[in-house]
C-alpha cells in the first residue's frame, strides 16, 4: 500500500507540473526598425509552455480610447510560424485579423511579422527616418486565453535615435526592456522612439511627472511645464489621489487629437503654438483634457469600458460622463489653476452651448444615443449632410455638467458639487469594487451625493427635449441671453440673491 502512495505521488507530481507548464506561459515580444526609411517595422513574437496543436493569433480591431474599428490587420505583413528549432509551421489566415498556426507537436512557437505604416495619426502606428510611434493594438498579435498573463516587450531602436518612451515599466537594469501585468496594460501602453527630447521634470507629492517628445519646436519651456504643473495639480485636487507612480505625457508630433492611457498620455504636440496667448490656453486645455482622463474614463469608468474585448465594438450610453465631463473639467482645471478668469470660464461654456443650439441634430439624436452610436458616427457627430441629424456629446457633455454641477450645488446649499460625484465614482466604483459604474448607478451616485431625485437633468440625457438653460443658470445668478445674430451669452443677474452669489462663489472658488 505504502507503494502504491508512493508512485501516486510522483505520477500526480508529474501531472501537476505538466499543468503548470500549460498555465504558465511566457509571452515574450521583440520590436525592431531595421530600415525606418522604408516606414514599416519588425515584430518577433515568441510563445513558451504554451503547447497547444493548434493556436489563434488575433490583431485587435480597435485601440482603447478611440472608439473607431481600425483595420490594423491589414498593416501586417510577412506572417511566418516556426518551432524553436526553426522549423516553419503550417498557417492560415482564417478570419480577417485572425491567424490559425498548426503546432502538431506542441512545442514552443514562434511568430514573425512585419507592421506597414502609412498615415501619421494618434490612432495608429507610423514610422520615418526620425521616429517611430507603435500603437500596441496594431503591434502585438495575442491568444485569446493568454490576455490575463503578464508579457515582456524589448525594443531595439536604430543606433542614430536616442531614446525610447512609453508608460510600460522598464526591466530593471535595462533601458529597452519594457514588462507589462497583462494585455490590457500592454494595449494602453504606445511606444515612442526616436530623436527625442524631453523636458524637465516635476514632482507632485513626490510623484515624478515627464514630457518627452519628437520635433517638439521652439518655445518658453520652463514656462510651459511651470503652466503644465498648475493644471495637474488642479486635476489632482479633484480626486484627491495620485493613483500612478509616475505619469509621462508623449509628444509624437504636430498634427490633431490625442489619446489617454492610464499612466500616461499620447498627444499630437507642437510647441510652436505656445507662442501667441490664444495658441498657450488652447493647448494647456487640451494637455489637461488629456490629462484628466487618466482618472475620467482610465478609472472612473462605465462598466462596459474594461475589461475590454478586442475584436468588436465596447458600446457604452455614458461616453457624455467620460468625454463630456472631462470637457468641462478641462475648463476648471484652467480656471481654478490660475490661467484663465471667470469671464473665459463662462466663454468657454457658451461656445458648447452655441455649438449645441446652432445644430440642428439636437432634435434628432439624445446624448445616450450619441454616445452609443460614436462607433458609426465618429466623435464628433456625423459628418456632412449627415450631420444634421446627430450631435457631439464633446459639446452637449459639458452642457450636462454644468447643468448637474449646478442643480447638486443648489439641492445641497451648496455644500456638495459635481466634484463630490467623481470623488464617490472613483473611491467606490475603482478603488472599492474595481470595476465600473451602470448608466442607473451614475444617476444614483449624482442623487445621492445631491440628496434628491434629479430626474429632470438626467431627461436631457435620454431625450431630445429642449434644455431650459436659465432653470439652471439662475442657481447661480447667471442667465441665458438670446442675441440678434442667433447665438446666446451667458449674463449675471443685476441684482443676486443670497443663494445665488453662494452658489456662483462656490462654483467659482479656485481651491476645492
Amino acid at each position: 500500500m505504502k507503494r502504491v502512495n508512493t508512485f501516486l505521488i510522483i505520477f500526480l507530481s508529474g501531472i501537476n507540473f505538466t499543468f503548470c507548464q500549460q498555465t504558465n506561459p511566457i509571452v515574450q515580444y521583440t520590436v525592431s526598425v531595421p530600415n525606418p526609411g522604408l516606414g514599416m517595422y519588425q515584430v518577433e513574437l515568441e510563445i513558451k509552455g504554451y503547447h497547444n496543436d493548434t493556436l489563434f493569433f488575433k490583431m485587435p480591431r480597435w485601440m482603447p480610447g478611440y472608439y473607431q474599428i481600425m483595420d490594423y490587420a491589414s498593416t501586417l505583413d510577412n506572417f511566418g510560424a516556426s518551432d524553436p528549432e526553426g522549423q516553419m509551421l503550417y498557417f492560415n489566415k482564417t478570419t480577417q485579423n485572425t491567424w490559425m498556426v498548426i503546432n502538431p507537436a506542441m512545442t514552443d512557437v514562434r511568430i514573425g511579422y512585419t507592421i506597414k505604416t502609412e498615415r501619421q495619426f494618434v490612432a495608429n502606428s507610423f514610422v520615418d527616418s526620425q521616429h517611430a510611434y507603435l500603437v500596441p493594438a496594431n503591434t502585438f498579435l495575442y491568444v485569446s486565453d493568454l490576455l490575463n498573463i503578464p508579457v515582456r516587450v524589448k525594443v531595439k531602436k536604430p543606433e542614430n535615435w536616442n531614446g525610447i518612451t512609453s508608460g510600460l515599466e522598464l526591466v530593471a537594469g535595462s533601458q529597452s526592456d519594457f514588462t507589462a501585468p497583462n494585455f490590457d496594460i500592454l494595449f494602453d501602453s504606445p511606444i515612442l522612439m526616436g530623436n527625442l527630447e524631453e523636458l524637465e521634470p516635476f514632482y507632485i507629492q513626490g510623484i515624478e511627472h515627464r514630457f518627452v517628445g519628437f520635433n517638439m519646436g521652439n518655445f518658453n519651456k520652463k514656462l510651459f511645464i511651470d503652466d503644465l504643473k498648475k493644471v495637474v495639480e488642479a486635476g489632482i485636487n479633484i480626486i484627491g489621489e495620485i493613483p500612478y507612480k509616475q505619469y509621462t505625457f508623449i509628444g509624437i508630433g504636430p498634427g490633431l487629437g490625442g489619446i489617454e492611457h492610464l499612466n500616461n498620455t499620447i498627444v499630437c504636440f507642437d510647441g510652436n503654438s505656445l507662442n501667441t496667448p490664444e495658441g498657450r490656453i488652447r493647448m494647456l486645455l487640451f494637455l489637461g483634457h488629456e490629462y484628466f482622463h487618466n482618472y475620467n474614463v482610465k478609472r472612473i469608468r462605465p462598466y462596459e469600458l474594461g475589461p475590454f474585448d478586442y475584436e468588436t465594438e465596447n458600446r457604452t450610453n455614458l461616453l457624455w460622463v467620460s468625454e463630456g465631463f472631462t470637457v468641462y473639467y478641462e475648463y476648471l482645471m484652467l480656471f481654478r489653476a490660475g490661467l484663465i478668469n471667470e469671464n473665459q470660464l463662462i466663454s468657454k461654456l457658451e461656445e458648447d452651448i452655441n455649438a449645441l443650439e446652432q445644430n440642428p441634430g439636437r432634435h434628432y439624436q439624445s446624448l445616450i444615443q450619441a454616445s452609443y452610436s460614436t462607433w458609426e458616427d465618429g466623435p464628433f457627430g456625423k459628418q456632412g449632410e449627415a450631420a444634421k441629424r446627430s450631435i457631439s456629446y464633446y459639446q452637449k457633455g459639458p452642457v450636462m455638467a454644468l447643468l448637474l454641477d449646478f442643480a447638486i450645488r443648489k439641492a445641497s446649499n451648496n455644500e456638495k458639487s459635481l466634484d463630490h460625484v467623481m470623488q464617490f465614482l472613483y473611491g467606490e466604483y475603482y478603488i472599492k469594487k474595481n470595476r465600473g459604474f451602470t448608466d442607473a448607478e451614475f444617476q444614483m451616485t449624482c442623487e445621492r451625493i445631491a440628496g434628491k431625485f434629479l430626474s429632470g437633468v438626467f431627461e436631457y440625457t435620454s431625450t431630445t427635449k429642449e434644455i431650459d438653460y436659465n432653470a439652471y443658470l439662475n442657481f447661480a445668478g447667471l442667465t441665458l441671453d438670446s442675441l440678434p445674430d442667433k447665438t446666446v451669452k451667458i449674463s449675471k443677474v443685476s441684482h443676486p440673491t443670497t443663494d445665488q452669489d453662494e452658489t456662483l462663489k462656490g462654483w467659482t472658488q479656485k481651491k476645492h
